[in-house]
């Protein structure tokens, strides 16, 4: 049956399940990301038309045709997208349970990946990985630093265990469990020689003609940034530059004007240490809570369930940090 030739009948369990090997996986793997045969066929150490076969095979399982032929290289249709997802999933997936499997065999505590935001989240993340570490010596623990709205996504494709921060998207909360940990203080900073360290009473209109380090749009300090200023129809007009990276808003701040609206958590040991002053400023200073997030009706692992146990009481000893 040639792939233009395939019925529309549903594809069955037993099709996707049974007749889908790792092999099939792997390939369409490969193939999604070089979107060439040939160099498929290399990864694969097969012949192209070995390689041919495979995907032929693949796409008669599945009775779907997954990528148009180009005289360049192949492109996924809508259909092969979907089957691209799947098979990162499903080898993300085969290969977490073989390394956590050969951990605990050998006596170990198996791996928990776990994605946090920067800021508060960020302290409360630290202090409770020292204590599971001396509860769980022989956990292996990877720890991914982003912004929420990358997390989250991160956490539907399986490439996070649990996250901790915020939901982005309201659709969101009918998709995942989220337990509150905690809210987050704001702060505006600016290096130690910004004219407005020392400033009373200052405006969002005079804020607004200075020079700002901005989120990412799609960040919960921006939106907080834009609700103030977009709230009282202002406009930032003295330059704006948007970076999600701290370490180089840090480094900006100190070399010019500019300033920045942060998490308090995140900037707190960089004023005291005298590396960033405060811009005195009186507007609502807190962002929505951030918490825990997992995918909702999945049971968690023991070194899941270990780490939010500690998690939950690192939480309600910590005190909000103004």
């Amino acid at each position: 049956m040639s792939p233009d030739e395939f019925p529309g009948k549903p594809l069955s369990l037993a099709q996707a399940c049974a007749r889908l090997r790792f092999r099939h996986l792997q390939f369409l793997d490969i193939l999604g990301r070089t979107r060439n045969l040939r160099l498929t066929a290399e990864q694969m150490h097969v012949t192209q038309p070995a390689a041919t076969k495979i995907l032929m095979d693949i796409e008669e399982i599945l009775e779907a045709r997954l990528f148009d032929r180009l005289p360049r290289g192949m492109r996924p249709n809508e259909l092969g997208l979907f089957t691209l997802r799947y098979a990162s999933t499903a080898l993300d997936g085969q290969r977490r349970f073989v390394d956590e499997f050969n951990a605990l065999k050998q006596g170990g505590h198996g791996h928990l990946t776990i994605g946090a935001i920067t800021g508060s989240a960020a302290h409360l993340l630290l202090a409770s990985v020292v204590e599971v570490q001396r509860l769980r010596p022989l956990l292996v623990l990877k720890i991914l630093e982003q912004s929420s709205d990358q997390l989250i996504l991160w956490l539907a494709e399986r490439k996070i265990d649990l996250m901790i921060g915020r939901f982005t998207d309201e659709e969101q909360r009918s998709q995942f469990h989220y337990e509150r940990l905690s809210d987050e203080p704001l702060c505006v900073v600016g290096g130690l020689r910004h004219p407005l360290r020392g400033a009373t009473d200052l405006t969002l209109t005079e804020l607004a003609h200075w020079p700002w380090i901005l989120y990412p749009p799609s960040t919960a300090v921006r939106k907080v940034s834009d609700d103030l200023f977009g709230g009282a129809g202002l406009a930032l007009t003295a330059g704006v530059v948007e970076t999600p990276s701290f370490l180089f808003a840090l480094e900006l701040m100190n070399t010019t004007n500019m300033m920045s609206l942060q998490p308090a958590a995140l900037v707190e040991k960089y004023v005291n240490r005298g590396l960033l002053a405060r811009i005195p400023v009186s507007w609502p200073d807190r962002m929505p809570d951030y918490g825990l997030i997992s995918r909702l009706g999945e049971p968690l692992t023991p070194s899941a369930q270990a780490f939010i146990t500690v998690l939950r009481e690192t939480a309600n000893l910590a005190p909000d940090v103004v």
